[in-house]
C-alpha cells in the first residue's frame, strides 16, 4: 500500500461523506455481506465483524455510514455477521485476515472471548477499533457514545418524573460492560443509589437487576411478565421501569401490554422506529438517542487514518465530519478512557440526546433513519407525542 497516496485519500473522506450523508439514514434491505464474498479492490481493507443484526441500529445506521466513510476514501469495506455466537466471531476474525484486512472494526459479542482475536491482529500487525462495545486490551481504539452519560439520561429522565416509588430495573446482555457497568453507573450518577439507599426507591425483583442474554426482546418480556406477577401477588405497584436499551424496552412495553398493567415511564436507548412510536404513544418515556450515523462516521473515518498510518494517540477527526450535537465542530481528538479494569485506551467519545414526547420533532428533523411516519403511526393528538406529529 502506498502510505502517502492513501493518506491523501482519507484526508478529503469527510468532505466526500459529506456530501452524500442525507443517503447514509436509509436502511438497507439485505443482511451483511458475508467476508468471503468480498474482493479486496480498494488500498485501504477495513474489515468489520458483527455480533449480530438482530437490532436493527447496525444495518439501518452503523453499517452504512462505516461503509460509506471507507468508500469514499478509496477503501475497500468487508463484513461478516457471527449471530451471537462467540465461536463463529472468531472465525469471522480469521476469514477477514485472511481476505487482506489492514483494519479490523469489532463489535464484540463478549469482551473476553474476543481477545484472542485481537491478539491474532496485533501480531499480524493490524489496528483493531472496538466499535460501541469496550474490549480490555490497550491496542485497541474505543469508538462509542459516552454510555455512562447514556444510563445517566436515562434515569435522570425518569428519577425527574417519578422521585420516589417502586422500580423494575431491566438489564441487557451480562458480558457487555455497557450493561454491567457503564449504564448502571450512570445510572447512579443521576441518584438511584442514594435513593435505594434512602428508601425513597424500591427495587422489585433482583436487587441489582434482571439481566438479558443477548439484548434479546423476548428475554426481556419474560423476565418482566414474571417480576409483573411478583409485584400483583405482594401488592406492589410498579411505578417506573429503567431498561437499558430499545430492544429491552420493547420487551417490557409488551409484558406490560400482556399482562394489561398500563405504562409506568420507561426508558430505552438507540432510537429505533418503534421505540420513537412508543415515546409518542406514551407507552415508553425516554428514549436516549445515540446517532449512530455519526458513531459509524468517526470508526470509518479512524480505520482509513489507521490505514494511513497515523498513529493511535495523533487520531483527530476531521472538522465537519461529526455533527457538533454529539461532539465539537472543531474536530475531535482520541483521548485516553481508563476501563472498569484500570486498562488504558484510546478512545472517541460521543455525547447522546435523550429524547421525549416534548423534543421528538429533534429526531424527526435530523433525518434519522426512522422517519415521521415511523414516529407517528397511530398518533393522536391526544397522545404525548401528537404536537411533534403535527396532530
Amino acid at each position: 500500500m502506498d502510505i502517502r497516496k492513501f493518506a491523501l485519500v482519507a484526508g478529503v473522506a469527510a468532505i466526500l461523506v459529506g456530501a452524500c450523508s442525507s443517503s447514509a439514514t436509509t436502511a438497507p434491505t439485505t443482511a451483511p455481506t458475508t467476508a468471503e464474498s468480498m474482493a479486496p479492490t480498494g488500498d485501504c481493507v477495513v474489515g468489520v465483524s458483527w455480533n449480530n443484526f438482530q437490532q436493527p441500529r447496525w444495518a439501518a445506521a452503523d453499517k452504512p455510514n462505516i461503509q460509506q466513510t471507507v468508500e469514499a476514501g478509496g477503501g475497500t469495506y468487508i463484513d461478516a455477521d457471527a449471530n451471537l455466537s462467540n465461536e463463529q466471531q472468531l472465525t469471522d476474525v480469521d476469514t477477514l485476515i485472511n481476505k487482506g484486512a489492514n483494519v479490523l472494526i469489532l463489535l464484540a459479542q463478549d469482551n473476553k472471548a474476543i481477545l484472542p482475536a485481537v491478539k491474532k491482529a496485533n501480531d499480524a500487525g493490524i489496528p483493531v477499533i472496538a466499535y460501541d462495545r469496550l474490549i480490555e486490551d490497550p491496542s485497541a481504539l474505543y469508538v462509542t457514545f459516552d454510555n455512562v452519560a447514556v444510563g445517566k439520561a436515562e434515569a435522570q429522565a425518569v428519577l425527574d418524573k417519578v422521585p420516589t416509588g417502586n422500580y423494575v430495573l431491566i438489564k441487557g446482555d451480562p458480558g457487555d460492560p455497557n450493561a454491567s457497568t457503564f449504564l448502571p453507573q450512570g445510572w447512579d450518577e443521576a441518584g438511584l443509589a442514594d435513593k435505594v439507599s434512602s428508601g425513597d426507591i424500591k427495587i422489585l425483583g433482583p436487587a441489582d437487576g434482571t439481566y438479558t442474554d443477548a439484548w434479546a426482546t423476548e428475554t426481556a418480556q419474560k423476565n418482566m411478565e414474571a417480576i409483573i406477577d411478583q409485584a400483583n401477588a405482594s401488592g406492589d405497584k410498579i411505578d417506573a421501569i429503567l431498561a437499558e436499551n430499545d430492544s429491552t424496552a420493547l420487551g417490557v412495553v409488551a409484558a406490560l401490554t400482556a399482562k394489561s398493567y398500563g405504562f409506568p415511564p420507561l426508558s430505552g436507548q438507540d432510537g429505533d422506529p418503534a421505540n420513537l412510536n412508543n415515546v409518542a404513544l406514551g407507552k415508553q418515556y425516554v428514549d436516549v438517542w445515540k446517532n449512530a450515523n455519526e458513531l459509524g462516521k468517526a470508526a470509518g473515518q479512524a480505520a482509513l487514518d489507521l490505514c494511513a498510518g497515523t498513529a493511535m494517540g495523533d487520531l483527530t477527526l476531521p472538522d465537519g465530519l461529526i455533527n457538533a450535537s454529539v461532539a465539537p465542530s472543531a474536530g475531535l481528538k482520541a483521548t485516553d478512557f481508563t476501563t472498569p479494569n484500570g486498562t488504558v485506551v484510546k478512545s472517541f467519545i460521543l455525547q447522546p440526546t435523550p429524547i421525549t414526547a416534548e423534543n421528538l420533532d429533534q429526531v424527526i428533523s435530523a433525518g434519522w433513519w426512522a422517519t415521521k411516519d415511523d414516529i407517528c403511526k397511530g398518533v393522536t393528538a391526544s397522545d404525548p407525542g401528537g404536537a411533534a406529529c403535527g396532530m
